[in-house]
């Protein structure tokens, strides 16, 4: 469903010929929101003007196009609190990696005054087929993520620190599956609470997992 803009004052021509300039963080901070609210696809460009403060040339102009706008927001967000690529291949051992992983994702879509649930995690997994291709960067980004993580969980594979039976693939997916449903369950409502419950129980499921866990 759009983002209803029906109740935004409309900015008359005089106004608009001001708005040749703009902070652009506010911009990019107001288009966050919104496609964090209401998902790339229910965001229209009128909502975004309305709330850029800008008009749709001055849009254009300085983001090119809503995709474009879009993977600008991406990069500002980031990876929704949980740890970069490079952090996931520099912890000290991939359990480690993992636990930073699930608590940054609960930090990510249980903060105060944020929309809930992770624009990564939960991105435009059904879209239009016109958006196929963005979708498809998206995908990436989560796909990169998990990737990382096995290639971490594979060195300690290599290094004796999980046992030689470790299907690294396998146990990536899982924690990259438990990450997605930790958006989905905070977007239900399940409190940071709760969700650290959720990730305590996955953690319990590591291989030769310590012994404060069991």
């Amino acid at each position: 469903m759009a983002v209803s803009s029906s109740k935004r004052a409309e900015p008359s021509p005089r106004s608009r010929g001001r708005q040749r300039t703009f902070d652009r963080d506010e911009a990019l901070d107001a288009a966050l929101d919104l496609f964090w609210r209401h998902g790339y696809d229910g965001v229209s460009i009128a909502d975004l003007t309305g709330a850029m403060g800008i008009a749709a040339a001055s849009l254009y102009h300085a983001f090119g196009s809503k995709a474009d706008l879009y993977r600008e927001v991406l990069r500002r967000y980031g990876s929704g609190g949980s740890i970069s690529l490079e952090e996931i291949a520099n912890a000290p051992s991939s359990y480690e990696a993992v636990r930073r992983m699930l608590d940054g994702g609960i930090a990510a879509v249980t903060a105060t005054g944020k929309p809930l649930g992770c624009m990564v995690s939960s991105g435009m997994l059904m879209t239009s087929a016109e958006n196929a291709g963005l979708a498809a960067e998206l995908k990436a980004i989560r796909t990169a993520s998990r990737k990382a993580l096995e290639r971490r969980i594979a060195r300690d594979v290599k290094a004796g620190v999980l046992p030689a039976a470790t299907d690294a693939a396998a146990l990536a997916r899982f924690f990259a599956t438990v990450l997605q449903g930790l958006s989905v369950q905070a977007l239900d409502g399940a409190t940071a609470a709760e969700l650290r419950g959720v990730a305590a129980a996955a953690l319990r499921t590591w291989p030769s997992a310590p012994s404060d866990l069991l």
